[in-house]
């Protein structure tokens, strides 16, 4: 009798597209692919481990697994499982614990599937993991996240990925361009390219990033290519030239990790950058592309953020032309050199900070999309939606909804920008196709 197998994931674009392939794999070794809540036989949780609340999560979806099957067999993948795999192997219905390389071979360890008393673990050490695994997901929605790069080798003092991940490793351009191909064959008009490390890629070959732009630009079919994440000391001006003067079909939204506004904690934190280079990226992209969407990560409460070098961080991000912002609370995490650090910031106080950026994004976002209203996008619609209402995004990354029209899903629009709705979502008006 055929099992079925269901997935959660938790965490990053690349995690999506490692669980979707890891999915396909299952589907050629005889396994249904079936929806979280039906009951599945064997499920498969994809975990994040870049906050204490991503390794919660994982302890209320396995409950949540065997709410639906009491008999399910839950095996846990991902970046939580290779650096805390004994931590999971003692939550109670978790049968399996693969780490970083194993997770790929998943259907060599799932053995008849049965429950068992005890979890296995099988987890080898990060230093030896080197193989890259290409990945990329498709028909979970209506873009595909394009894995090209795994791995980081610059250990920022808060971070986790290099042990969980291991070290930086790339795909080569052929193979990510026939990759870009079969996903195109298969109706996608987006991709997204994503990585740990984006910008990285082919470190220690003849290829690089801006290289791999180039190619997949040439791509027939593809009329979308987005990134999702590069570092401000890898985004060349030559890619910000790239994608403004010359490229077919890279969009022009760009998220750039900042982390802080102040130099002293970037020091501390151990990036590769400081705010005047950052602050040369942002003006750049704005001079070359006026209607850019700027998207900045940036961490809250990290050990020695003083109210002062909290502020600067504030008042450096109020004045920065940038979009929107993806805001991180600080937490602490195991064999990390900030963990260590003194002058620990009280939980009251990261929360009182991040309430503060998040109102600030709020504002940012806002004024972006004012910036925008009353000009024409081009629109992908996505198969999202509630009962009538449909959601999609301009090719700078403005979310867009419309009267729900079934005969849309994956199509490319024409639509003019009208009025931000009190959810932060700008109406729409059906407008012409693109050909």
């Amino acid at each position: 009798m055929q099992k079925s197998v269901a997935f959660y994931t938790l965490g990053c674009k690349l995690n999506f597209s490692e669980t979707s392939t890891i999915g396909r794999n299952l589907q050629e070794h005889g396994y249904k692919k079936t929806e979280f809540h039906e009951g599945a036989d064997v499920y498969v949780i994809n975990t994040c481990s870049v906050t204490d609340n991503a390794d919660k999560k994982c302890k209320k979806i396995v409950k949540e697994a065997l709410r639906h099957n009491p008999n399910a067999f839950v095996t846990i993948i991902g970046c939580y499982a290779q650096l805390k795999p004994q931590e999971i192997a003692q939550i109670e219905g978790v049968d399996l614990v693969l780490g970083a390389a194993e997770k790929f071979n998943i259907s060599d360890y799932l053995g008849d599937g049965k429950k068992l008393e005890k979890a296995i673990v099988k987890e080898g050490k990060i230093k030896e993991v080197l193989d890259y695994h290409a990945s990329y997901s498709i028909g979970d929605r209506t873009r595909t996240f394009l894995k090209v790069q795994d791995g980081c080798d610059y250990f920022c003092s808060f971070c986790t990925i290099p042990l969980a991940r291991g070290s930086s490793r790339s795909d080569t351009i052929a193979n990510v361009v026939k990759q870009a191909e079969e996903i195109v064959a298969q109706g996608t008009k987006e991709i997204v390219l994503t990585g740990v490390n984006t910008g990285d890629f082919g470190s220690g070959r003849d290829e690089n990033f801006f290289m791999l732009l180039q190619a997949l630009d040439k791509v027939q079919g593809l009329e979308r290519l987005r990134i999702s994440s590069i570092e401000p000391n890898l985004l060349s001006n030559e890619i910000i030239e790239f994608v403004a003067k010359e490229s077919r079909c890279v969009v022009p939204h760009f998220h750039i990790p900042l982390q802080s506004g102040s130099d002293t904690l970037l020091k501390s934190m151990r990036r590769k950058y400081d705010t005047a280079l950052y602050t040369s990226r942002i003006e750049k992209i704005k001079q070359l592309m006026p209607d850019a969407c700027i998207g900045v990560d940036v961490i809250i409460g990290y050990p020695g953020e003083t109210d002062e070098l909290f502020l600067e961080t504030y008042n450096y991000l109020n004045q920065l032309d940038v979009s929107y912002l993806h805001v991180f609370t600080y937490s602490e995490r195991a064999n990390t050199t900030a963990q260590k650090l003194p002058g620990k910031v009280p939980m009251k106080t990261r929360n009182e900070r991040s309430k503060m950026l998040h109102i600030l994004s709020d504002k940012k976002r806002r004024h972006f999309y004012e910036q925008q209203l009353n000009k024409t996008f081009p629109v992908l619609w996505e198969a999202e939606n509630d009962e009538d209402v449909m959601y999609g995004f301009t090719s700078n990354y403005v979310k867009v909804k419309t009267a729900y029209d079934p005969s849309l899903v994956n199509e490319i629009m024409d639509v003019r920008l009208e009025e931000i709705s009190d959810d932060m979502i700008v109406k729409v008006k059906q407008a012409s196709f693109v050909f």
